[in-house]
C-alpha cells in the first residue's frame, strides 16, 4: 500500500512567466511563498523549448474546450464578438489557438520553475498567486498587485495573458507539473527552522 502524503509535505509546482523574470518580479515572488511558511525544495532558471512548453499543459480535447469557454465567457461579459474577432466561436477551436500563443508565451524568455512544499501548498500558492484574470485577482495577490492585463486584451493580440506567474491547480497536475520540469535529483528534503514553531 502507497505510504500517504503527509500534509505538511504535500507539494506544488510554480512558474515565474517570462514577464515576470523581465520585470524583476523572481524574488517577489520567492518572498511572498516563503512568508506563508511554505518551504522552496527546487528551482531553476530555464529558457523553455517548444516542446517543453507545450508539455506544460495537458492539451487533452476536455482542456482546450475548458479554455475556449472561458475565452468566450470573457467576450460575452465585455460585449464582444468572438466570430468578428476569432473567426470562430467554436470553444475548441478557441482552446487550440490560445494553446498555441501559451506555448509561444512560455518560449519568449527565460522563466523560473520552482517546486513548493508546505501545509495544504496547492492552495496556499494558489491564494498567494489570485485569480488568473488579473482583474479578477484580489489586491495583495502577486497577479493582483502585478498584472493588469486582459484576455479580451490578449485575444485582440493573438497572445496569452501576461499574469507574471503560474501555479498549479490540483494535487495531480502538481504532480505532472513537478515531473515535467524537474528530476528527482532536482528536488531537495531540509527543515526550515520555524517548522516546530509553526506546526
Amino acid at each position: 500500500m502507497k505510504k500517504p502524503i503527509q500534509p505538511k509535505e504535500e507539494r506544488t509546482f510554480v512558474l515565474v512567466k517570462p514577464d515576470g523574470v523581465k520585470r524583476g518580479l523572481v524574488g517577489e515572488c520567492v518572498t511572498r511563498i516563503e512568508q506563508r511558511g511554505l518551504k522552496l525544495i527546487a528551482m531553476k532558471m530555464i529558457f523553455p523549448s517548444a516542446q517543453r512548453a507545450r508539455g506544460h499543459y495537458p492539451g487533452t480535447e476536455g482542456w482546450l474546450r475548458g479554455m475556449g469557454e472561458k475565452t468566450l465567457e470573457s467576450y460575452a461579459k465585455y460585449g464582444k464578438d468572438p466570430v468578428k474577432e476569432l473567426g470562430t466561436g467554436d470553444a475548441l477551436k478557441i482552446g487550440k489557438m490560445i494553446y498555441g500563443w501559451n506555448t509561444d508565451f512560455l518560449t519568449s524568455g527565460p522563466v523560473v520553475a520552482m517546486v513548493v512544499s508546505g501545509i495544504h501548498a496547492v492552495d496556499m500558492v494558489r491564494k498567494i498567486v489570485g485569480k488568473t484574470i488579473p482583474s479578477f485577482a484580489e489586491m495583495g495577490t502577486i497577479r493582483g498587485d502585478f498584472s493588469v492585463d486582459s484576455p479580451v486584451l490578449a485575444n485582440e493580440g493573438r497572445r496569452a495573458i501576461h499574469n507574471v506567474v503560474h501555479a498549479s491547480g490540483d494535487p495531480d497536475e502538481a504532480k505532472h507539473e513537478i515531473s515535467h520540469w524537474f528530476s528527482a535529483d532536482e528536488i531537495h528534503a531540509y527543515k526550515r527552522a520555524e517548522e516546530d514553531i509553526m506546526f
